[in-house]
């Protein structure tokens, strides 16, 4: 039993060290859910900006601050 988990793990992909310039060691990078990380960023800003908002009209609604009028 424990001879073939020796055997898994001399066979592993985790443990190779192949030289850099081989085709199979090279991968390529795909953007995460088919966005760049511009656009991940652009997403993540609109997602903060909309949370700070509605958390400050929670605020003004529950009366927990109060809006100075002139």
């Amino acid at each position: 039993m424990l001879d073939d988990f020796r055997d898994d793990s001399d066979s592993s992909m985790i443990f190779e060290f192949e030289d850099s310039d081989t085709p199979e060691t090279v991968q390529k990078k795909r953007p995460y859910m088919g966005m760049t990380s511009v656009q991940r960023f652009v997403i993540a800003l609109m997602l903060l900006v909309i949370a700070c908002v509605l958390s400050a009209f929670c605020l003004i609604v529950t009366e927990k601050i109060v809006l100075p009028f002139i």
